[in-house]
């Protein structure tokens, strides 16, 4: 890994992939939402099998098709339920495995956002933060990010929605969502769109300069 790699992770509706997506045009990097990949497979799984099971889900995500990664039903609800399903089978995860590091090892550098990015998938990324908010601040974000894409769900569904993945994602054997041991926390609970961003350059930075020393 000879680029800047900045590592992104955090739960669902953290504000991770707007943070991320921002580094990456601060500094010029290719940017990849790995959580899009576990979307995929679990939308491709339940197209093709009706359901995500593991044989059917550990299927797609060997079969994945990249183009599929521009598909507007990835962004819906029940993708990031899909998802989230798949994501606990180890064989989904190990098919996965070598395109997200392939990704983070371009010689330029890269942003990658996840859960697993700082401790499984580009654990020697110079730059890591672990972005979180409370699960009433992040419900409040994804119910009005579906509402605005012409989704009718309750709120009090979103969160229980959130509760749910939070658990799932947790507490999977396979490559957990945990804070790298090395890695900046970032509450984004009361900060704005630009105080986020600018928390995070600033983290960066920190960590861009040690990186240069190296």
């Amino acid at each position: 890994m000879s680029g800047f790699v900045i590592a992104v992770d955090g739960p669902a509706a953290s504000g991770k992939g707007t943070v991320a997506q921002g580094l990456a045009t601060l500094y010029g990097l290719p940017y990849l939402d790995t959580g899009l990949l576990y979307r995929a497979v679990g939308v491709s799984a339940q197209r093709q099998a009706g359901g995500v099971g593991e044989a059917s889900a550990t299927a797609a995500a060997q079969a994945l098709d990249p183009a599929l990664l521009d598909d507007p039903e990835l962004r819906t609800r029940a993708a990031g339920e899909l998802a989230s399903q798949a994501a606990v089978f180890t064989g989904v995860r190990a098919a996965l495995l070598r395109f997200q590091r392939d990704f983070a090892a371009q010689g330029s550098g890269a942003v990658l956002d996840g859960r697993d990015i700082g401790t499984i998938i580009a654990p020697e990324a110079p730059a890591k933060l672990f972005v979180t908010a409370s699960p009433e601040v992040r419900a409040e974000r994804r119910w009005k990010q579906l509402s605005g894409q012409g989704e009718s769900v309750a709120l009090a569904d979103i969160l229980a929605d959130i509760r749910l993945r939070d658990e799932r994602d947790s507490g999977r054997a396979a490559a957990p969502l945990v804070k790298a041991d090395d890695a900046v926390l970032l509450d984004t609970s009361v900060l704005s769109i630009e105080q986020a961003a600018d928390a995070a350059r600033r983290i960066v930075e920190t960590a861009r300069a040690n990186w240069a020393k190296a």
